[in-house]
């Protein structure tokens, strides 16, 4: 990703967002908490894609160059935080849980960014009391450096329903599985299978958003029912998606 905007200070602010709404690549001095308090937002840096539903927020640390892009209505809420205050010691960004009290908190926090009240320093530290026990969530989707996995990747990302074995798609980017196998764990940090249904499960919620319905998701996403992805996006997010839909 090119580094085009250097904004020094991270704002803190609450902003609706129009479906497919975009905020160019750039980097801040302090740290960022990005949180969708409606829709579905992606933040995508040099190391990959993280995607934030209603019960995510996005760590991103200070200096990290990074993108949003909104998927269906949203409203963005953004938390910055100097570089010496860092709750989660965390030096990459993170997908963070957000439970109903850590949502209260982001949006009150941010509601009005201009008070300087001794009530809003308060609120400041019950927020940052909150982050450093907020659960870390393995939602990430890394993007490759080795080119037979970027012609890979690129193949799955155009089609995420393609049930192509990694053999068959191996001989498709001049490359054997076993090969591939390591690259995978080399390269991103995780299977094949579970790059293919973080790929998936990304892509789903980007329909969701957009009001697909789940049978519709469930077949454009590559899952045999219904059933099957709706099995597995609960298992993911804690909630079916006819729940995320609401």
């Amino acid at each position: 990703m090119s580094e085009t905007r250097h904004v020094a200070i991270a704002p803190t602010r609450a902003q609706p967002l129009p479906a497919g709404a975009r905020i160019t690549p750039h980097r801040h001095d302090d740290h960022q908490i990005v949180y969708a308090g409606r829709g579905v937002l992606t933040i995508d840096t040099d190391a990959g894609s993280w995607v934030a539903p209603t019960n995510r927020a996005i760590w991103i640390p200070a200096g990290t160059v990074h993108a949003h892009r909104a998927h269906g209505r949203s409203e963005l809420h953004l938390v910055g935080l100097p570089a010496r205050d860092n709750p989660l010691a965390l030096d990459r960004p993170a997908v963070l849980g957000v439970g109903p009290l850590l949502r209260e908190l982001i949006l009150a926090y941010t509601r009005d960014p201009q008070d300087a009240s001794p009530e809003r320093e308060r609120l400041r530290a019950v927020l940052l009391d909150q982050l450093s026990v907020s659960p870390r969530r393995p939602f990430h989707l890394p993007h490759p450096t080795d080119a037979r996995l970027v012609a890979l990747c690129a193949i799955l990302r155009a089609d995420p329903a393609d049930g192509r074995t990694l053999a068959a798609l191996g001989r498709e980017v001049g490359a054997s599985d076993r090969t591939l196998t390591r690259l995978f764990a080399s390269d991103l940090g995780m299977s094949f299978p579970q790059w293919r249904t973080q790929l998936r499960l990304h892509h789903a919620l980007l329909l969701l958003a957009d009001d697909v319905p789940v049978t519709a998701v469930a077949r454009r996403c590559g899952w045999a029912s219904a059933s099957a992805f709706i099995d597995v996006f609960r298992r993911a997010f804690g909630h079916t998606p006819g729940t995320h839909l609401r």
